[in-house]
């Protein structure tokens, strides 16, 4: 069975789907995060079967998500990084990763704990707030049409305005 593509859905999370929806993606990035660089430890970490970890490697790349960059320690080896565009996706797997830890932790005991290195304070959960601050729930929020609408958009942000606003 072909896989649906999002690539053409007038929508940023299914773009952004199309690009790193598949898990292993970001379990790569994840890996990168926590300081894998070489496609051997991603493999043995991620348990990950080498021609599916190629191929994402190089999506990863295409997308300029993941770079390549020549190891030191080895001549003729290269190493993984995040790019800009990699570390941008950063607050998502925090995001995740709280979301993971309240509703899919075993036991209700997070495997990791996020903390402030300055500090040595937890980080706090990740939400959505208004300017000034304050904490906004998904029905406390409008949206509007952005200058990439189409009419049809448009539409589907009117009818989710009424429902979810009155």
């Amino acid at each position: 069975m072909e896989r649906k593509r999002f690539e053409d859905m007038e929508c940023s999370i299914a773009r952004s789907l199309e690009e790193v929806g598949e898990w292993w993606s970001l379990l790569i990035v994840r890996e990168c995060l926590v300081g894998s660089t070489r496609f051997e430890e991603f493999q043995s970490n991620l348990g990950i079967a080498r021609n599916v970890l190629t191929t994402r490697l190089e999506r990863l790349q295409e997308l300029e998500i993941l770079e390549k960059f020549p190891l030191e320690e080895r001549a003729n080896t290269f190493g993984y990084r995040l790019t800009p565009k990699g570390h941008d996706l950063y607050p998502v797997l925090v995001a995740l990763m709280q979301w993971g830890d309240k509703w899919a932790a075993p036991s209700g005991k997070p495997p990791i704990k996020l903390v402030d290195n300055n500090s040595g304070h937890p980080i706090e959960p990740l939400v959505v707030r208004a300017k000034g601050g304050r904490n906004l729930a998904y029905n406390q929020v409008r949206y509007e049409p952005g200058p990439g609408a189409s009419a049809e958009t448009r539409e589907l942000v009117k009818r989710r305005n009424e429902r979810v606003l009155g």
